[in-house]
């Protein structure tokens, strides 16, 4: 009896980790759909932010009405089928660690630090009837502590930022952490991406941006004591709206006169 009493407390312990275990297991499966569902909303609610159409009297599902979702392959620049690709089910973040629609990058074009970069893309239509106004571009790359995400709105001339928001980043608050201070990002409206030869020329300077001619159009205030966040940002931009990036999508629009009309 002495024994059997030295052990019932062990046994008492062991099943009611067992039981709680259980519970905050079937907790967290019976709460994903709904926490996936939450991550849907957030993240539209940061591409409403990047592109100005953010209306805290409406409901996300009313003002995301003009926006099109589309998928398009980054190397062609082309819409791909729905039939193909779904863009309410596709995960390109996944899609980057997958053989099939992902693909590892080498040193000299990972100026993101990405590693692996998806062949597909999301890509977001904001409509005025049958015309696209803006498109939003979700983009990411390393700074200094994290991988940062983002979604950047460009104009229908291809090349003027609308806005942007930063939606999920691991860097230090009060300095890197400053990528999601709207303040911050309020001096992105009116910057261009490209230059006049067609290249990113968009940059950001150590401290103010200029204000002289042409500078003042491409440089971005500095984040002041986060040198490497604010660099990792940079080389962000320069990635996703290069080559390997939507370059050859920004093309395609252009090419099939679906902006400027």
């Amino acid at each position: 009896m002495a024994e059997d009493s030295a052990a019932r407390p062990f046994y008492t312990v062991l099943v009611l980790a067992f039981f709680c275990s259980a519970l905050v297991a079937g907790a967290a499966v019976g709460l994903r759909p709904l926490q996936e569902a939450n991550r849907v909303i957030d993240r539209q609610k940061h591409i409403l932010y990047a592109s100005g159409l953010y209306d805290p009297g409406k409901t996300i599902a009313e003002m995301f009405t003009p926006i099109e979702t589309r998928v398009v392959e980054l190397a062609t620049g082309e819409f791909v089928p729905e039939d193909t690709i779904q863009p309410e089910t596709y995960q390109q973040t996944k899609a980057a660690l997958s053989e099939d629609r992902g693909r590892e990058m080498n040193k000299d074009e990972d100026i993101a630090n990405l590693r692996r970069q998806e062949k597909f893309s999301l890509v977001y239509l904001v409509m005025d009837g049958d015309d696209i106004s803006q498109i939003v571009l979700p983009v990411r790359g390393k700074g200094l502590w994290s991988t940062m995400y983002a979604y950047v709105a460009i104009d229908k001339d291809l090349t003027t930022i609308q806005g942007v928001s930063f939606y999920e980043h691991g860097e230090t608050p009060g300095l890197g952490g400053e990528i999601e201070n709207p303040d911050w990002q309020d001096k992105w409206q009116g910057k261009k991406v490209y230059n006049e030869e067609g290249e990113v020329g968009l940059e950001f300077a150590k401290g103010e941006a200029a204000t002289q001619e042409p500078d003042r159009f491409y440089q971005i205030d500095g984040l002041s004591g986060a040198t490497l966040t604010t660099k990792g940002v940079e080389k962000t931009m320069e990635f996703w709206f290069g080559d390997h990036g939507f370059k050859p999508f920004l093309q395609q629009l252009k090419n099939k006169g679906l902006v400027n009309r």
